[in-house]
């Protein structure tokens, strides 16, 4: 007769600890760093303006940037004008004034780049913002030359088109640019183009609930497309908080603006989705209206926007410090940034995204 086998105890003991471990490398699944490539400062120790704000840049060719702001005396002067550079996030070229319409103040550059591989920049024109124009001019050879300035929506007051933020392309082909007024209260909307910009159309302004939100609204949508048709937007407010809102037919119509978990001191904002399908967002993490821009991070979803963690602390500065009004690109497993250092300088930082 045949005795069973009856493993020791230590045996045991020695399968359950072996069962109960996962290997090292399936602890790190899903695990995302950003690798810091190049990190430099856009403008000389000599330049002709006082001030530098509201960067805004595009990837044109291999290593190659452009970045564009609005520079002058201060914002709101009536010297200030749009500048531009070019460079590899090492060095970069003497800034030139690419625009200036006539002798009020600018604002708000924002430049982008079509399919033909055409660089567009969109820029604000008035001496106030509820009065202000949007023009444009057009490059085909990598910002060396400009097109003549235009109007993107003749006679229109108050903007139009991108107010502050790089437009997305749809899945179906549609310009969709983040757009909002700042005539009373703070509204945002966002400017549709079917016909790779040559005409727009203004959908209509979302639900601004002003008594709760308190202050004064919300503007500057930041954009992305999760699946065919079903966009989203977060948005800048007054309320201390970021806010979002949603459209399921392609930009057409939007869910009420609603609360995110994430802090916002009345200070811009600016994101990205990679090839990872994960958003990559760049923000000031302070809670009061008109508060701190002292700190910045690089914010990290990997759920389309529900939960955040910091990716990378980009600046912790002291009080009266001001890294603001972000904005940020990607390509490939890449992407770049520049942001407002002190008024006084412009920050371009590069990282390329590693998954494990």
């Amino acid at each position: 007769m045949n005795r069973p086998i009856i493993p020791s105890i230590s045996l045991v003991l020695m399968l359950l600890f072996v069962s109960c471990q996962s290997p090292k490398k399936e602890e790190k699944k899903g695990y995302v760093s950003a690798e810091l490539i190049d990190s430099s400062f856009v403008l000389p120790e000599v330049r002709p303006f006082a001030q530098a704000h509201a960067s805004t840049l595009v990837h044109v060719s291999g290593k190659n940037f452009l970045v564009a702001w609005f520079g002058g005396t201060k914002e709101k002067h009536n010297d200030v004008g749009i500048w531009l550079t070019k460079g590899d996030g090492k060095t970069w070229s003497e800034p030139v004034e690419v625009a200036k319409i006539r002798e009020v103040p600018h604002w708000n550059p924002v430049l982008f780049k079509d399919k033909n591989d055409d660089i567009i920049l969109f820029f604000k024109v008035g001496s106030e913002i509820a009065i202000w124009e949007t023009w444009y001019i057009k490059s085909s050879d990598e910002g060396a030359t400009w097109s003549a300035p235009q109007e993107l929506v003749a006679g229109d007051k108050g903007g139009r088109g991108p107010v502050r933020n790089k437009p997305i392309v749809l899945s179906d082909g549609t310009w969709v640019a983040g757009a909002s007024n700042e005539e009373g209260v703070w509204r945002p909307f966002v400017d549709l183009s079917k016909d790779q910009g040559k005409t727009w159309e203004h959908n209509g302004y979302l639900k601004v609930d002003i008594d709760s939100l308190g202050g004064e609204g919300m503007i500057q949508p930041t954009l992305w497309e999760s699946e065919p048709g079903h966009v989203h937007m977060l948005l800048r407010t007054s309320g201390g908080y970021i806010y979002r809102s949603d459209s399921k037919d392609f930009g057409k119509t939007w869910s009420d603006p609603y609360k995110t978990s994430l802090p916002n001191p009345n200070s811009g904002i600016d994101l990205v989705k990679l090839t990872d399908q994960n958003l990559y967002l760049l923000y000031n993490p302070d809670n009061s209206n008109w508060g701190s821009r002292a700190a910045l991070n690089l914010g990290l979803s990997t759920d389309n926007g529900k939960t955040w963690t910091d990716l990378v602390k980009l600046e912790n500065g002291k009080e009266g410090d001001e890294y603001s009004y972000p904005a940020i690109i990607q390509w490939d497993n890449h992407i770049a940034m520049t942001y407002t250092w002190n008024r006084s300088n412009i920050a371009f930082k590069h990282f390329k995204i590693n998954n494990n």
